[in-house]
């Protein structure tokens, strides 16, 4: 005989364009080592550039990555297609492989950690997730940021700006036109 009440769905907040590129240059501002600091923003680049999931951007290879920015990933449920880096993101990579120091086939590498002479280690989610909010706190960014508003604010973006809600879709690898229309 109780009735429940229907709660708010709430929508997720997206930092503002400035907020999101102060958070993508920070690793250069605070990071003492330049490896770290060139795979940390090319990782933060590449995420807003292609509106990958973060478990898509750690398992990249290096071969994965085209010079006409084009990626090839194998996404949720194991399904392939294709996310397309913008020139910046590329250059970012570029000068990240130039001074990486690894042989290993992932795109990031870790270079401190448990196993990290392991040949193809790939970098947590758990640590990419802890500098964005590292950096979020250290810039004064209220709005809490993950790597999935990250994301979220690559498709808030491309919708702001008019592209295609099936575009989109297709971008972000989702099922359901449903998911996408939630931008």
């Amino acid at each position: 005989a109780i009735k429940l009440i229907k709660t708010e769905k709430k929508h997720g907040r997206v930092p503002s364009f400035e907020e999101l590129m102060r958070l993508i240059e920070a690793p250069e501002k605070f990071e003492t080592d330049r490896r770290i600091a060139l795979r940390n923003r090319a990782m933060l680049e590449t995420l807003f550039a292609t509106g990958m999931r973060i478990s898509e951007l750690l398992a990249l290879k290096v071969r994965q990555v085209d010079q006409q920015g084009r990626i090839y990933i194998l996404g949720k449920g194991k399904k392939q297609r294709f996310v397309y880096v913008t020139k910046r993101a590329l250059e970012h990579i570029a000068r990240y492989i130039g001074n990486r120091g690894s042989t290993s086939e992932m795109l990031f590498v870790p270079y401190r950690g448990r196993n990290n002479q392991e040949r193809n280690k790939r970098i947590s989610a758990n640590y990419l997730q802890y500098k964005i909010k590292q950096y979020r706190e250290l810039l004064d960014i209220n709005i809490p940021i993950s790597a999935h508003t990250i994301r979220h604010s690559f498709a808030t973006f491309l919708a702001e700006n008019g592209a295609n809600p099936a575009a989109i879709q297709i971008l972000l690898g989702h099922e359901s036109l449903d998911t996408t229309t939630r931008y």
